[in-house]
């Protein structure tokens, strides 16, 4: 008997071999392509996000500006305004207490810088003594040589200094041009936020455009929770620690306060970086000891804000668990940088609100949501406030139904006996 070349003589003819393969097998050789294909597609994703990152980055601020601001753009709306001159007199005001602000922190660090550099000068002077009558007992020549090696070191690398500076420039350049767009879009946002969301909801099909709609309302609903209890947090977080800092004699209190207030919009690492600054300062200017009271100032600043500040002022509208806080930080560090930590925050709370809208949303009208209020960001077939208002897991909703019809089957058995 003769094969014809390339056929199996041990099968016979025509024969499917799908069954001869294990189901272990082929379920997880399904996994495992449907697994690489949607990791090429958030590759695909996160890499256009990169590349478009000029016009991304200042979107998504404008966003966490607009759901700021907009709670008083509808208060003086809600008083008559025009909406328009409603977000002129916010986004003037807005940019005079910012600029208010960074003129005021310049003219203090300025100032202070003085002051600080005379006590970094004496701190260097009892680590060079300590280095030649401390344990090290180093010589005068082993420092000067360090020294030495140091500025040589400068020297020889000054072409790279200088390449790096001129890239600095660049970057002002790009930060201004970036700022520029975000006030742009955000008086857009301000003043027809409203109208941009429903041309482009008009894009989804008729039978699911509620539920969407709805969805994207209770995410904006959710930011603006965010992004309110943030400011409050980070407020608290600048007066705890820069009154601290003020009676530990600690010099630039407004500046370093300021640049806490500014880190707590990243949630755990910003605080941790700023307060790290704080206790280094004090370290330099105050010695160990009142390095250590800042330090201890600082954690409990921290755990105010993480056990009391946080859950009472986010609540159940945005309730993130720290874990996912934490890995969310991390990948948008590694995808985005500082830009990425700072947006993946807000980013995966309203993913959190719009998904437990899309699976869990009874009966979705959009006219019903108020994105300005907390509840909004819930569903609307749970209370706020009450056990029910927790995320349901999957296949919750069926669990209920079967339950009522069990109980209905057993009255109507009652009433037949």
């Amino acid at each position: 008997m003769s094969h014809a070349r390339g056929e199996d003589p041990f099968l016979p003819e025509h024969e499917d071999i799908t069954g001869l393969i294990p189901r272990g097998l082929r379920i997880s050789a399904a996994l495992a392509w449907r697994f690489i294909v949607i990791v090429a597609a958030l590759y695909a994703v996160v890499w256009v996000i990169g590349y478009l990152s000029v016009v991304v980055i200042p979107l998504s601020i404008a966003l966490l500006v607009s759901a700021l601001l907009a709670p008083a753009v509808q208060k003086l709306v809600a008083l008559k305004f025009p909406r328009g001159l409603a977000t002129a007199i916010v986004l003037i005001a807005g940019l005079a207490v910012l600029g208010g602000l960074l003129t005021f922190v310049i003219t203090q660090f300025s100032s202070g810088l003085p002051q600080l550099q005379q006590q970094v000068n004496a701190s260097l002077d009892q680590i060079k003594n300590w280095l030649l009558n401390g344990p090290p007992h180093l010589r005068q020549e082993q420092i000067q040589d360090f020294i030495n090696q140091a500025i040589g070191f400068i020297q020889n690398n000054q072409a790279s200094i200088t390449t790096t500076a001129l890239t600095t420039a660049s970057t002002v350049g790009e930060i201004l041009t970036g700022f520029l767009l975000t006030l742009f879009i955000t008086i857009f946002f301000l003043s027809g936020g409203d109208g941009i969301w429903t041309f482009l909801v008009r894009a989804v099909p008729g039978r699911v455009r509620n539920r969407v709609d709805v969805a994207g309302r209770r995410g904006f609903a959710s930011l603006v929770s965010y992004v309110r209890a943030t400011a409050a947090v980070a407020v608290v977080d600048a007066v705890g620690i820069g009154v601290g800092l003020w009676i530990m004699g600690v010099p630039l209190v407004i500046p370093l306060a300021t640049l806490v207030f500014i880190g707590a919009f990243i949630p755990i690492i910003g605080a941790v970086l700023t307060g790290g600054v704080a206790v280094l300062i004090a370290l330099v200017t105050n010695g160990f000891i009142g390095a250590v009271i800042v330090l201890a100032i600082v954690i409990g600043v921290m755990q105010l804000e993480s056990h009391i500040l946080q859950p009472l002022l986010l609540g159940r509208a945005v309730k993130l668990h720290p874990l996912a806080v934490v890995l969310a930080i991390t990948a948008g560090l590694v995808a985005g940088g500082i830009a990425g930590a700072l947006l993946a925050v807000p980013l995966l709370a309203v993913l959190n609100a719009g998904v437990r809208s899309l699976l869990h949303e009874r009966n979705p009208d959009p006219a019903e949501v108020d994105v300005l209020k907390d509840q909004a960001a819930q569903p609307n077939d749970a209370e706020p406030g009450t056990p029910d208002a927790e995320v349901p897991t999957i296949g919750e909703d069926d669990e209920e139904d079967e339950e009522k019809n069990a109980r209905a089957a057993t009255a109507v058995n009652k009433d037949e006996k």
